[in-house]
């Protein structure tokens, strides 16, 4: 970029980005990442001391980031007026790279835990522009940074570790994300609807996100339900297998 600069400014110099132009670009091996177990995800939502207003938010913020299987920036930048959830079906509009917007739907459960904090943090009428996680020095309108962030999920990652030896020590935010995409397909959604719920555009992605092959086939039962839940059929599931309901869509 500097060197088409430089060009721009200098028409005599632009041979040089034009050269630059047909290096081959050192091919770097992307980290694999590893994702959570269900029994590390209930581990580390079960770490933040619900008896401060520090661990009230952060359960939240924990639960969110697994729930909508978010990054971490999508998360720390909701504000109130990307919330629905008093629609039929509650969900939350996430803006992803390019400002493109994925819709999270949301399970009643995480919706009940939202509600709940936003009566102690918001005001009895939240400000549409206002963060729904926000700095506590910044006030509503500054949203929480990404170290401090990562900062909170390590501390909890170590709580959570000494109770489940599953959790990652140095467990980061984009783990919930990888971890609830392998726990969509544990659940019997298949790699199309997985990537869809991702936000990818292309179905090769997902698939080389979560190492997987399209003869995968698991069948396993709803995230983290208990063993009473795990007779309870799918209400995100039509009976034909689609996901029409569950998106919204009319028929």
């Amino acid at each position: 970029m500097f060197l088409k600069f430089l060009g721009n400014r200098d028409i005599g110099l632009l041979y040089l980005y034009q050269e630059a132009r047909i290096i081959k670009r050192q091919k770097c091996a992307k980290k694999k990442v590893n994702g959570l177990t269900r029994a590390a995800v209930t581990a580390m939502l079960e770490a933040p001391d619900l008896s401060t207003r520090t661990g009230k938010r952060d359960i939240v913020f924990l639960t969110v980031l697994y729930a909508t299987a978010g990054r971490l920036d999508e998360i720390r930048s909701i504000k109130i007026s990307q919330l629905h959830l008093d629609a039929q079906k509650p969900y939350i509009n996430l803006y992803e790279k390019g400002e493109k917007i994925r819709t999270a739907y949301l399970h009643p459960r995480v919706v009940a835990h939202i509600q709940i904090y936003l009566k102690e943090f918001h005001e009895a009428e939240p400000k549409a522009d206002a963060f729904l996680f926000y700095s506590r020095v910044g006030g509503i309108y500054e949203k929480l940074t990404e170290p401090a962030l990562d900062k909170r999920i390590k501390l909890y990652s170590q709580i959570a570790h000494e109770k489940c030896q599953d959790v990652p020590i140095n467990t980061h935010a984009h783990q919930f994300r990888h971890a609830k995409a392998s726990h969509w397909l544990e659940d019997g959604l298949n790699v199309v609807q997985v990537s869809f719920l991702l936000g990818h555009e292309h179905l090769t992605t997902t698939m080389r996100y979560l190492d997987i092959t399209t003869e995968d086939k698991v069948n396993a039962l709803a995230t983290l339900e208990n063993e009473k839940e795990k007779s309870t059929s799918k209400k995100w599931k039509n009976d034909d297998g689609t996901l029409i309901d569950f998106c919204g869509l009319k028929r």
